[in-house]
């Protein structure tokens, strides 16, 4: 179906677009999202950590469940953006395909262990350029999502889609997250269209800010999925219960529309109810969204930077107002903070491993120990300078999945553990 929204700046590629395959009945973005799909790097999102670790409970979320979650809402408002929004047409339509493909991406580069991995990364490697990861999604995208040195060749307008930040590490300080490594310069160059940023939109928030209308479709779906159902998972879970919300709530001056929301979710409680009361409220979350038209940097080349999404001021703090309660009743509770710091405990060992083997050494010592794979050594030791290799060895990291970092861990560090036949 022809869709004036799109045009060949969207899908352009960024090693060039090859050839169609004859007889492809794909678009350009139904590639993109099918590339994904079939990947190790999306399948392994199965076994790290969304709230809880994975492998717990069977019916916990994890980073797999949540990208699809995030893909089903994304779709959604897509659709009723698209048959709603009198901006848009039978003809001229943001692309669903797209907009999946950038929701089952958006977490693609997570580490192990949540966003506590991804802190204790950024920790280790700021000397090397930092970790954070939406970077890591590009790097994953563009640079290894088929092995250690090949990307999927994805197109533009995917890119900009799953760059929720533009601000390159370095640019501002100081930075715990929401950046781009320095090294992809010449990625976000690629997905500007090779254009220099305008003056107004200066590195940190205000060019973090500057989204794609795919990208923020993405944001709010996972906002949408994350603020609900880390409550229902919560409560699944026995961290939020009747007694502990009544007693957060009584230690805050909650507004009136608080009060309300708080009671609603007491009451469905109290009934056994919490699936689909979740359920409406993401049907509320995907209403609460509109488009409007707006100029700026790029809207001449592209539409998907002349809208924006509008949301609801309600439930905007409707949303909010579940994400604090997440926060307060289980992330800083006692049994979680216990988690994550074994979690930072277990990265910070693996990584000084590697580090006296790969990072510090430009090439092979005497009684080298293999821990790696032959190919991943190989392209470690191709690097003259320790930034280059403490990248890879970052890869590597980043790359495990809970279960695969605590089974190296306990053959590297415990004695009573690991068999000639335990393969990772």
């Amino acid at each position: 179906m022809k869709n004036d929204f799109y045009n060949t700046f969207d899908q352009e590629r960024i090693q060039g677009n090859p050839p169609l395959n004859v007889g492809d009945y794909r678009s350009p973005f139904q590639v993109d999202r099918d590339r994904i799909i079939h990947t190790s790097s999306f399948r392994r999102l199965q076994n790290k950590t969304q709230v809880f670790f994975s492998g717990e409970y069977d019916f916990y979320r994890t980073r797999l469940t949540h990208s699809i979650e995030v893909a089903q809402i994304g779709r959604s408002l897509c659709n009723r953006l698209n048959q709603t929004s009198p901006l848009l047409s039978p003809t001229c339509y943001i692309d669903a395909d797209l907009v999946e493909a950038t929701c089952l991406s958006h977490d693609i580069g997570h580490p192990p262990f949540g966003h506590t991995g991804e802190r204790t990364l950024h920790r280790l490697m700021e000397p090397f350029g930092g970790f954070e990861g939406n970077a890591q999604t590009l790097r994953i995208l563009t640079t290894i999502l088929f092995g250690p040195d090949r990307g999927m060749n994805p197109s533009r307008a995917l890119m900009d889609g799953v760059l929720k930040y533009k601000t390159l590490f370095g640019e501002v300080a100081p930075q715990k997250n929401h950046f781009l490594y320095a090294e992809q310069a010449d990625i976000l160059k690629f997905v500007i269209g090779g254009e220099d940023f305008p003056g107004h939109l200066h590195p940190g928030t205000l060019r973090n800010g500057f989204r794609s209308i795919e990208c923020r479709i993405m944001d709010w779906a996972d906002d949408t999925a994350y603020s609900l159902n880390d409550i229902a998972d919560g409560i699944q879970a026995g961290f939020i219960n009747i007694d502990k919300i009544e007693k957060w709530a009584a230690l805050r001056t909650l507004t009136s529309p608080e009060s309300v929301l708080v009671d609603e979710l007491l009451d469905a409680i109290r009934r056994g109810r919490i699936e689909s009361t979740i359920g409406k409220k993401i049907g509320a979350f995907i209403n609460a969204a509109e488009l409007e038209e707006v100029g700026g940097f790029l809207s001449d080349r592209t539409a998907r930077h002349r809208y924006r999404l509008t949301i609801d001021p309600a439930i905007e703090e409707a949303c909010s107002l579940y994400k604090q309660i997440s926060l307060d009743l289980v992330f800083k509770s006692q049994q979680l903070q216990q988690l994550d710091r074994k979690s930072d405990y277990i990265l910070s060992r693996l990584f000084d491993v590697f580090a006296d083997l790969y990072i510090e050494r430009p090439e092979p010592g005497a009684g080298h120990y293999r821990l790696l794979s032959d190919e991943e050594e190989t392209l470690i030791f191709s690097h003259p300078d320790v930034t280059g290799r403490a990248r890879v060895v970052c890869d590597v990291l980043a790359k495990m999945t809970d279960g695969i970092a605590t089974r190296i861990y306990k053959r590297l560090f415990d004695a009573d553990f690991g068999s000639i036949v335990d393969l990772v």
